[in-house]
């Protein structure tokens, strides 16, 4: 029997791509296996926002061209791919296909051919979500996306080239595969969008109607743009008790001039009160965020107003990256790009302002219960890991608690890396479980699973 080896890089996004391909190979008969050395078809799922991703991929494949089996088909799919195209056989002859991030439902092409050659990286329309099937075991977090490409065109980011203008999926469409997603053992959703709240078919409404659905416990979306942030879904943050206090609604930079180089038309008093009307509606929500240091012609004044919106919004789980300059964007050509040591030592301080929000946050937990999505065992079986509203990781001792759903040797024995992150085993009864939190550091959360009675 053939197998597959799928390495997935990047956003939410690309493991939605990865589960899709997955269940297309399962569907013809294909195994799905971790060693590379020993697989049929290798599969790099690819994401090209930073530029260290996309030289990471070139060398994950050198490495892999020298491991894998000689008749062995390999190629890389998503927006390295996009970004590439036909230079990847330049600098990986040996490459059997190169998809872009909406072509990848034509791999059955290089599996029907295999002695031919695959370059597709067109861009056109949606016709992969109708291509392939819906993942066939579903986790208990589905990632669904509900439209693609972004219009935004932010002077730094490639989405725009790699992904293309914004796309909306159907209503009727996303609603498909939230009830297929339910029906396979899902009880959280996540919509997932480069602009997700700018979805044309109201995302207020999505939510509104995947709320309806029994088995579903969780909503949540991601990513947001500030602008998008209608008054209805601010406003579903306090009357839908399933949609997660919980927000990632990237500001990038607290300077209105860095902003305007940026190409993100909006000013920091309309993204505070976003934040404002977010918090009337539903104090406990908690907010996080992206931010790029470094971008050009920053100043240190500029940087200074970063970190004070840092502080002020107390962002959780917030991702902060120097600028690097990507192909086809108009910041690479700017004129005062910031040193790279400059970038560094600005990146190393604003990630100790975060860092501290964390740990705050954190330790203001412990005492709470909190109802945690149990994820499945570490790789010891020693422990469950398990999400909190917040989307901080809880760890919880299995040894320790007697009340856990699954006990150490049943977690060992599910701990496959090819099953579904939540077991099935016996005496596991809800992936949802409420979890005192007993001690925190600036990373997770430490719990035990409450007694129910029965």
């Amino acid at each position: 029997m053939q197998t597959f080896y799928i390495k997935t890089f990047g956003c939410q996004m690309n493991v939605y791509d990865g589960q899709r391909i997955e269940s297309m190979l399962r569907g013809r008969g294909m195994l799905q296996t971790e060693d590379v050395a020993a697989a049929d078809i290798i599969i790099l799922n690819t994401c090209a926002v930073r530029e260290k991703a996309s030289n990471k991929v070139f060398s994950e494949l050198g490495r892999i061209r020298d491991r894998k089996k000689p008749d062995a088909l390999f190629g890389i799919i998503g927006c390295v791919a996009r970004e590439e195209g036909a230079n990847s056989f330049r600098r990986i002859p040996e490459l059997n296909f190169v998809l872009g991030p909406q072509s990848y439902h034509k791999l059955p092409e290089i599996l029907d051919n295999p002695d031919a050659r695959l370059l597709n990286i067109d861009l056109s329309g949606l016709e992969k979500f109708d291509a392939l099937p819906p993942a066939t075991e579903s986790p208990a977090v589905a990632y669904i996306p509900i439209q693609e490409g972004c219009n935004h065109c932010c002077t730094y980011c490639i989405v725009p080239y790699t992904r293309g203008r914004e796309l909306s999926r159907p209503f009727d469409d996303v609603m498909r595969d939230v009830h297929a997603a339910a029906d396979n053992g899902a009880v959280e959703i996540c919509f997932l969008g480069q602009n997700v709240n700018g979805y044309k078919n109201s995302l207020a409404n999505l939510i509104k109607e995947t709320a309806k659905i029994e088995s579903i416990k969780r909503i949540r979306f991601t990513s947001s743009y500030p602008t998008e942030m209608s008054d209805d879904l601010i406003a579903l943050f306090g009357t839908e008790p399933k949609l997660l206090p919980f927000l990632n609604m990237p500001i990038q930079s607290g300077s209105s001039d860095v902003l305007t180089r940026m190409n993100r038309p909006y000013s920091l008093d309309l993204y505070i009160d976003i934040v404002n009307k977010l918090r009337a509606v539903q104090p406990d929500i908690q907010i996080s965020s992206d931010f790029i240091v470094g971008f050009p012609g920053e100043t240190d004044a500029d940087f200074e107003m970063t970190c004070d919106i840092a502080r002020q919004i107390g962002y959780i789980n917030s991702y902060s990256f120097k600028y690097s300059p990507r192909p086809h964007t108009a910041a690479a050509l700017m004129k005062d790009q910031i040193p790279e040591n400059v970038k560094k030592q600005r990146l190393k301080i604003l990630d100790d302002i975060l860092t501290e929000n964390n740990r705050r946050f954190n330790e203001s937990c412990v005492g709470q219960t909190m109802e945690c999505l149990i994820e499945g065992p570490d790789k010891t079986g020693k422990h469950l890991l398990a999400r909190t509203p917040y989307m901080q990781q809880c760890i919880i001792d299995v040894g320790a608690n007697e009340n856990s759903p699954n006990n150490a040797h049943e977690n060992r024995a599910n701990a496959h890396p090819t099953k579904s992150p939540i077991s099935s085993g016996p005496g596991f009864h809800s992936p949802l479980q409420s979890v005192k939190i007993t001690s925190a550091n600036k990373c997770s959360l430490r719990g035990e699973i409450v007694k129910t009675e029965s």
